[in-house]
């Protein structure tokens, strides 16, 4: 298997996830916070952590995923993740990310983001990063929309989550700015 490199950000380590890491994702995606902004559940059952990590690295392995734990450079403490879900037919990736309560509002999840997004680009050659965000949760388009992501659309009761059908934005960039719709540069008058 061919090992994912680390990334590294101003302030951020992005590492390839490993079983170790298991304890920390169930109490950090167990916040109800964070699952109530995601397609997390709630409670996060014992076992689906190593499961999750264990199909992360199975999807590295067969080419089809990116997936990196964000931690705090220096320290190394587990703040969230971000993946790739890959498509290789048609050169795209479908963009995820977590990013711990204790941690939301420090530009933490833009700076996580902007490396994925960059990874895909320059070293798994994709042509289009996409992703889906709830609606009613604007701060992960805000996050997106700082990283170059275009809003391309609202899907509408899109998705159930605990029971309630929610809208969901899409938003997308492409490797090639040039070719980006809705995309424009102003000069000054």
């Amino acid at each position: 298997m061919e090992k994912q490199p680390t990334l590294a950000t101003g302030r951020l380590l992005l590492r390839s996830f490993n079983l170790a890491d298991a304890r920390a994702v169930q109490q950090l995606c167990g916040d109800y916070a964070v699952a109530a902004t995601t397609l997390l559940p709630h409670p996060y059952p014992d076992g689906l952590a190593e499961a999750w990590i264990t199909s992360l690295c199975e999807g590295i392995e067969r080419g089809d995923a990116a997936a990196f734990a964000v931690t705090l450079a220096g320290e190394g403490t587990l703040i969230g993740g971000v993946r790739l879900r890959i498509d290789p037919d048609h050169a795209r990736g479908e963009l995820g990310f977590w990013v711990a309560k204790h941690y939301w509002g420090r530009g933490y999840a833009t700076e996580a983001v902007r490396a994925a997004i960059e990874y895909g680009f320059s070293v798994l050659g994709l042509h289009r990063v996409h992703a889906m965000h709830f609606s009613r949760n604007p701060a992960s388009g805000r996050v997106m929309g700082k990283c170059g992501m275009v809003h391309e659309g609202r899907f509408r009761g899109h998705i159930r989550k605990w029971g309630v059908y929610e809208d969901v934005d899409l938003w997308g960039i492409l490797r090639d700015p040039v070719s980006q719709p809705g995309m424009h540069t102003f000069s000054p008058l």
